[in-house]
């Protein structure tokens, strides 16, 4: 005992003038107002010690022993700073530091996910684009979505007053779900469909930090369905965006939005957030005519005659959405954090489909979250629900409405119950639950992420668009994948990457997803080499999907038809993804550049709904008894299957350049083709017509793109000019036909514009337009903004989409109050 106790007095002797000795560095860092910063970033050179500014602008780096520091101070939009400092044995003080704005701010933004760790997006090896807070705060609009618009290798689709959407390289349809959609690091998808929530988000404007965009797929980190692309929204801490926000804008089309979001410190332990949002208006004025062969009780033509069109029945074209977001933030200690959260909205609106517009009707997205992060550790769980009784198709009810008028019933009885008889109804009672663990460090001059995902789905139509029967019946689904990322850095200049995926999906097996990067970095910016795969997997729609009575089938299981041949279950679609790409500064601090070529290979696509013929049985289950309209139909069925082998190839140029201080433009093109192999049949003619063309590959992307936009941002005023041209393109998705007359034949009808097209209209091909958008904006003093803006200034009338109406000029005008 003796003895340890002059041990533990020795030690203390050795020890306590050590801890003595150790010394710190406080500053403040401001911008040229002298407003705080408030989440800047401090780090020592060649250390990953650092600190970020508290809501003063004020930070401090503790237990550094004594000698000469570089401090590296960064912040979003300002230029980088770097400044020598002299330690001693206790803190020293280095004042205010006032940083800059940058205009060409491009160099210096950090992403996260092109490698699921902070790096700078000039050494990202990914098409990394970024919508960043500034352009978000001084859009006048309640809907960030709009800013996609102007985000380079983008296809942006409006759909109407709210509806926006985004495409990424080819393949577009009504029903995309091959683009990824997170929050915050979570899936924001639907559960059965695999469709973004768009509209359906839970989050406020206001309380989004940034809005990152992949081109290309990042299925070797993100999972199945960042096939063509991702986009990752991430919100703001309440910790480093402190205080109150309050927003009312009103428009054309009876548009009122009503946005708050408050944010707290309570100490150094706990902090909180609040989102809150009510948005409602009218869409265009449009009707979707739905044309109908009408036929009398006693089988000859109704009373208005044959192949009619008639208006959407009970079309409602207001809309609503409520949502908001309620987090609690814990710091478990100085580098590691808690996070429990909780995110719903309630949205009412028209959504268009495959075969015209569904009627949104009280559609409740719920998500439950808890998050932890530190420097070597991230962990999170969440749940998600999607719910909606009353949602439907208006096209089938319109349908079975008239039907019911020929059958002898009244209009009340043919309105009512009858005309959901044939599957008009979209009842959804979903959840979803999720898990994530992930590691990094650093070993040697290795960096290495891995993690694994779980993730069980359970959908439940209640029999009203999936195979299930009942509200107790749902359809599970799970996956697990795990995944790693091996980073290694050559005299700083040079940085390799390599990652992998392996994912074990329930239904379609296993499934190996390679990625491999290189990117050199020079003094004004970074070269990289990309090669990546990814998979396209079916959505629960795909594999049990039960619509019109089980005309159309999910395809999970394969079917046997009563010639005796088979239709093989669909399986994964894969992509190949080699890219070259070049970000940086051409003349410094002036003129910046973006811009990648890519070469893609496409095989074993997801087709859309195809008629494969009458079958006997699915999966082995006699037909009779999965369809349940099998009197009607006779075992004929429309599926989805996998076919086809195409490359596909384009380069996406942007060029910003610093005009002023407070002015900058930015010009941005994409171009886009396709190459098909037209002499196998066998893989290449979906159709069966006999021949391979555009009809069998259903690219449905426009070749050529291009925008223009200038932006001025100063202490009180801020502006933007958005001029967007979209070359001209024949679209085709389901029955939907937007196309130019020609001599082509799509499922069973002749493509003539401006004419009926089975049981919808075909105004013409998409795209073939200019737009021009145009915002201001005046900061009349720390709390007050008031900013405008009018979208299609011109009031062009041209359509972005099947099923949607032509989009008129809108205008707002939006109050912001920050406290």
């Amino acid at each position: 005992m003796k003895k340890l106790v002059i041990i533990a007095f020795i030690t203390l002797q050795a020890v306590l003038p050590a801890l003595a000795q150790q010394g710190g560095i406080t500053g403040k860092i401001t911008d040229v107002t002298g407003d705080p910063l408030v989440g800047a970033s401090i780090i020592i050179e060649g250390t990953t010690t650092g600190a970020t500014t508290d809501v003063d602008g004020t930070f401090t780096i503790s237990n550094l022993s004594p000698q000469t520091y570089i401090l590296q101070i960064s912040y979003i939009g300002y230029e980088n700073y770097e400044q020598q400092v002299e330690v001693g044995s206790g803190i020293t003080d280095i004042g205010k530091i006032t940083l800059s704005q940058s205009l060409l701010m491009l160099n210096n933004q950090i992403v996260i996910s092109g490698t699921r760790r902070a790096e700078k997006i000039t050494e990202s090896p990914a098409t990394v684009e970024l919508i960043t807070a500034k352009q978000i705060e001084e859009l006048p609009s309640f809907n960030p979505g709009e800013l996609l618009a102007r985000v380079k290798g983008v296809d942006f689709i409006r759909s109407g007053v709210v509806g926006t959407g985004v495409n990424i390289r080819g393949f577009n349809s009504n029903f995309n779900a091959k683009n990824l959609q997170l929050n915050d690091g979570r899936y924001a998808t639907l559960i059965a469909t695999g469709l973004p929530f768009g509209p359906l988000t839970t989050q406020v404007k206001e309380d989004v930090e940034r809005v990152e965009v992949i081109l290309g797929p990042n299925a070797a980190l993100y999972g199945p369905n960042a096939h063509n692309g991702l986009v990752h929204t991430i919100t703001k801490d309440p910790r480093t965006s402190e205080g109150t926000t309050i927003a009312l804008g009103a428009g054309n089309q009876s548009m009122f939005t009503s946005r708050a979001r408050h944010a707290q410190v309570i100490n150094d332990k706990f902090a909180f957030k609040i989102t809150g949002e009510y948005t409602r208006g009218e869409e265009f004025d449009f009707v979707d005519s739905v044309y109908i062969d009408r036929l009398d009780a006693n089988g000859n033509p109704g009373p208005d005659g044959v192949k009619e069109g008639y208006e959407e029945l009970e079309l409602d074209n207001d809309f609503s959405f409520l949502r908001g977001e309620a987090a609690l933030y814990y710091s478990v200690k100085e580098d590691a954090d808690l996070i429990l959260s909780y995110s719903g909205s309630n949205s009412t609106y028209l959504a268009p489909t495959n075969v015209g517009r569904n009627q949104i009707i009280d559609w409740k997205i719920n998500q439950f979250h808890l998050r932890y992060t530190s420097p070597r550790w991230f962990a999170q769980a969440y749940m998600s629900t999607s719910k909606t009784q009353d949602t439907y198709s208006i096209d089938d009810r319109t349908k079975a409405y008239y039907s019911g008028l020929d059958a002898g019933l009244s209009d009340a009885e043919a309105r009512g119950e009858h005309s959901y008889s044939t599957g008009a109804l979209f009842i959804d009672d979903s959840q979803r639950y999720n898990a994530e663990l992930q590691y990094n460090n650093t070993f040697g001059e290795f960096e290495i992420v891995v993690g694994s995902q779980w993730q069980r789905d359970l959908a439940n139509s209640e029999g009203t668009y999936l195979l299930d029967q009942n509200a107790d019946d749902y359809i599970q689904v799970d996956q697990i994948g795990f995944y790693g990322q091996v980073e290694k850095k050559f005299g700083g200049t040079l940085k390799t990457v390599v990652a992998f995926r392996g994912d074990n999906h329930e239904i379609y097996g296993f499934n190996f997803i390679p990625k491999a990067g290189i990117v050199r970095t020079g003094t004004l910016g970074s070269w990289r080499l990309t090669y990546g795969q990814g998979i396209a997997a079916p959505t629960i729609l795909n594999m049990y999907g039960d619509l019109f009575s089980g005309l159309i089938l999910g395809n999970a299981e394969g079917f046997t038809l009563a010639d005796g041949t088979t239709v093989e279950k669909q399986k994964v679609e894969k992509i190949q993804t080699f890219e070259l790409g070049y970000k940086g500064q051409l003349a410094p601090k002036k003129l910046f550049i973006d811009a990648n070529a890519y070469y893609n290979i496409s095989e074993d696509f997801l087709s859309p709904v195809t008629v494969v013929g009458v079958a006997t049985e699915r999966g082995g289950v006699p037909i009779s008894q999965v369809q349940s309209g099998y009197g009607v139909y006779g075992g004929l069925v429309a599926t989805y299957v996998n076919f086809g082998k195409v490359n596909t190839y384009g380069a996406d140029l942007g060029l910003t350049y610093a005009i002023t201080e407070q002015l900058s433009t930015t010009v941005n093109y994409s171009y886009f083709d396709y190459s098909v192999d037209k002499d196998d049949l066998a893989a290449n003619d979906f159709n069966k017509d006999g021949e391979v063309n555009k009809l069998d590959v259903l690219v449905n992307t426009p070749k050529n793109k291009a925008s223009i936009g200038f932006n001025y941002s100063s202490e009180k005023w801020f502006g933007t000019l958005f001029t967007r041209w979209v070359q001209e393109y024949d679209y085709f998705s389901s029955f939907q036909i937007a196309a130019k007359t020609q001599d082509l034949v799509y499922r069973g009808v002749p493509i003539k514009e401006n004419a009926r097209s089975a049981d919808t209209w075909n105004y013409g091909p998409l795209g073939g337009f200019v737009n021009v958008d145009l915002g201001l904006g005046y900061r009349v003093n720390k709390v007050f903004t008031v900013s405008g803006q009018v979208t299609n200034l011109f009031d062009a009338e041209f359509r972005e989409f099947t099923a949607s109406p032509f989009i008129g000029r809108l205008y707002s005008l939006e109050v912001k109050a920050s406290f």
